[in-house]
């Protein structure tokens, strides 16, 4: 339980990093795309690193302790990355939503009975469930490594709060609608860190299903949504330069806080 209420409470940094990310669009005049792309990038980079040294490592830690083979570990993971990737594959499928450039996506529901700034809400919202399911799977693990995700996903967060509140201000929403939306877009890292918390905390043994699981679902957003969306206008190089930054600052925070 104590746990739990740890995870819950990462969640929620994490959602006002979100809000703050937003808060200059109230003074400021926008940014410009290239840098909106090193900020994705920098994003990317960090959620990759996150990925890997916060929650697939100690997925094969685990489950070789559990098990007793570095094979059969190595399968788990595998199979948990693939469950997580494919969960998320199925949130973006069945549940419509609209990005903000590459438009319209789901199904399932019409998505012409839904208001548009409703729609960018669910995207967004599919967007950052993986990262706080991350949050709380990592407090499973322990308290450090939880800290260590919930610091990473949280800078992330500032860059992609910003970067969501102006693409809402160009598409013609208030400056305080667009922080408002954007706030609201962060609740759902609490909820998905409660879930992974909770799902790790019934169980030991889920342990190493629940990180590779959240790594799954974090890979698929990077591949599927983030690195996509800053190669789309010529400034790869940017991006790519951010990608590194964030894995490696990223790195260094899960060696020296985890």
């Amino acid at each position: 339980m104590h746990n739990l209420w740890w995870a819950i409470l990462g969640g929620f940094v994490a959602a006002g990093a979100t809000t703050l990310g937003a808060v200059p669009t109230l003074i400021g005049r926008g940014m410009s795309t290239r840098t909106a792309d090193l900020l994705l990038g920098f994003a990317a980079g960090v959620m990759l690193s996150a990925a890997y040294f916060s929650l697939i490592l100690p997925g094969i830690e685990v489950a070789e302790a559990q098990y007793g083979s570095i094979t059969l570990a190595a399968l788990v993971a595998g199979a948990g990355i693939a469950m997580g990737s494919g969960f998320v594959a199925w949130l973006n499928h069945a549940i419509p939503h609209e990005h903000f450039r590459s438009g319209r996506e789901g199904g399932g529901v019409d998505s012409a009975t839904f208001a548009r700034i409703w729609l960018f809400v669910l995207a967004i919202a599919i967007h950052n469930f993986p990262e706080g399911l991350s949050i709380g799977v990592a407090f499973g693990v322990d308290r450090a490594n939880g800290m260590s995700v919930m610091t990473g996903i949280s800078l992330q967060d500032i860059p992609e709060g910003l970067a969501v509140a102006v693409a809402l201000i160009g598409l013609g929403y208030s400056k305080w609608k667009a922080l408002g939306v954007t706030a609201l877009t962060g609740l759902v890292e609490p909820v998905g860190a409660l879930i992974g918390a909770a799902a790790v905390s019934v169980s030991s043994q889920l342990l190493a299903w629940g990180l590779t699981f959240a790594a799954g679902a974090m890979l698929y957003i990077i591949s599927h949504e983030i690195i996509p969306e800053t190669h789309r206008r010529g400034h790869q190089n940017r991006a790519t330069a951010g990608l590194i930054f964030g894995l490696i600052l990223m790195m260094v925070l899960d060696v020296t806080l985890g």
